[in-house]
């Protein structure tokens, strides 16, 4: 089995196990889905969802997040990770929509990663989810389950991640592919306690047949995996 071939039988795999699987920061636009992103620098989905629940009912437009001082943003987002740091960039950001873009939000990459505070993963995310561009976002959880099932070696970088997957990822699977990489790891493929007892892919993952004991494999190698649905675990 050649590289795309086990690729190939990864992703049907992953589309079994997380055939509804989908960008998870909850967002009704565009823009709130660039300040969501944002946000989830270092920090979990679910803190994120808690903290825009309010702040997406508060500030609607860019104009609205200019229209406060820097201080009532930052208390407004405190419970995220670095959230004086975010609440600057938030308001640089939405200075430039603005100026340069009429108040929306640019919809190519190279305009996204020239905003204050939205690197490459997160432009990724943006035009991908928001505008129907194809693209591989590689987050925390991509990026280790690409290494484990050795797509890509342990010390490359994050963008040398984004390139090899994207070699071997037909284009217009590229953003499914994304958020189905992002379940496995999130639910499944932990950085902590992986479920390789019962995991489907344990015959192409080196590390995960590492980690099992003698004895361990026999008694769970009936076991199945079920569909995972949205929001659990």
């Amino acid at each position: 089995m050649n590289a795309k071939q086990k690729m190939r039988h990864i992703l049907d795999t992953l589309a079994d196990m997380f055939p509804d699987a989908h960008c998870e920061l909850h967002h009704r636009n565009p823009f709130e889905l660039t300040i969501a992103v944002l946000l989830s620098a270092q920090c979990t989905d679910e803190t994120v969802n808690k903290v825009t629940a309010t702040l997406f009912e508060k500030y609607k437009r860019p104009e609205d997040y200019l229209a406060v001082p820097l201080e009532e943003l930052e208390q407004d987002i405190r419970r995220i990770g670095l959230f004086r740091s975010k609440a600057s960039n938030i308001q640089k950001l939405c200075r430039i929509l603005i100026d340069r873009y009429d108040g929306d939000v640019p919809s190519t990459h190279e305009q996204l990663t020239e905003l204050p505070g939205v690197g490459r993963k997160t432009a990724n995310v943006v035009v991908s989810n928001a505008f129907g561009v194809p693209a591989i976002a590689v987050d925390t959880h991509v990026d280790r389950v690409s290494k484990r099932l050795a797509f890509a070696k342990p010390d490359d970088s994050v963008l040398e991640v984004e390139k090899k997957l994207m070699k071997l990822v037909p284009r217009e699977e590229w953003t499914l592919t994304h958020h189905r990489l992002i379940f496995f790891g999130r639910y499944h493929c932990k950085a902590q306690n992986p479920q390789c007892p019962i995991c489907p892919l344990l015959d192409l993952c080196k590390e995960g047949q590492k980690r099992m004991k003698p004895g361990i494999l026999n008694k769970t190698s009936k076991k199945t995996i079920k569909p995972k649905k949205a929001n659990e675990g």
